[in-house]
């Protein structure tokens, strides 16, 4: 076995960051739409957010007769840390929430979705019963496709500001995605049509305020979800605000 050396490594190193550099500078095409600068601004006071939300009385959360175990899927670029508020107003409802169990999600790659897989199929097996799984944005993307290949341990999907109709690239962060993940949105590492509906019950979660993903691609049409519900929160708020918690109690 031949061991490469350091130059070569250097070279293919250099090779990989310019591939990369070149899908993120990718022309977008001029009939896809993206939100509005001014919206994507306004996703950079997410620190208020959060800091109007302590200041504020606390969610009054009433306990589940029905509780549920959770996954949690954090979104493209998010450590499940974003989603630990949100996972403890869950569990004060009487639900058991888990985590993807992969740290960052760097994009949704075989490997990654592998990976993701084999947790949701050992969390099945633990519990004896279907998961109830929670995408935000990337996330949800996922979370959907974990309920296509396992519908019998799925018992429902709750996507978050989750671009998964349309054209992938109507949003402000698929060129970052491209760079990230090394390859195109809108040519996936795993065989899938993202616009599919899974199996299970699918609720889409989604704002006309987000400054990410457009909102039509986070709604979705008639058939690629079961419902859609419209909250007043931006891309970042889907997991800080007493609004998209008390939507996403609502559905569980």
């Amino acid at each position: 076995m031949v061991t490469p050396s350091l130059k070569d490594t250097a070279l293919l190193n250099r090779e990989e960051l310019a591939r990369r550099w070149t899908l993120a500078a990718e022309p977008c095409p001029d009939d896809v739409q993206a939100p509005r600068a001014l919206l994507l601004a306004k996703e950079l006071l997410w620190p208020l957010t959060v800091l109007k939300r302590k200041l504020g009385p606390s969610l009054d959360i009433a306990a589940s007769d029905d509780p549920k175990t959770v996954m949690l899927l954090p979104g493209f670029g998010a450590h499940p840390i974003r989603m630990r508020w949100m996972a403890r107003q869950l569990e004060r409802a009487g639900h058991t929430t888990k985590k993807w169990g992969l740290g960052y999600n760097f994009g949704a790659t075989k490997d990654r979705f592998d990976k993701v897989e084999k947790r949701l199929v050992r969390l099945y097996r633990r519990k004896g019963e279907p998961i109830v799984l929670i995408g935000w944005s990337l996330g949800g993307v996922m979370a959907r496709e974990l309920a296509k290949a396992h519908p019998d341990k799925v018992l429902k999907v709750v996507t978050l500001g989750s671009p998964f109709s349309g054209s992938p690239r109507a949003n402000n962060g698929w060129r970052a995605y491209q760079a990230i993940a090394g390859h195109r949105v809108d040519e996936p590492e795993i065989d899938t049509v993202v616009t599919e509906k899974p199996p299970v019950e699918t609720v889409a979660l989604w704002s006309p305020r987000d400054g990410i993903v457009h909102p039509r691609s986070a709604c979705g049409r008639p058939g690629e979800r079961d419902r859609a519900m419209a909250l007043r929160c931006s891309h970042m708020g889907f997991v800080l605000t007493h609004e998209a918690v008390e939507a996403v109690l609502r559905e569980l």
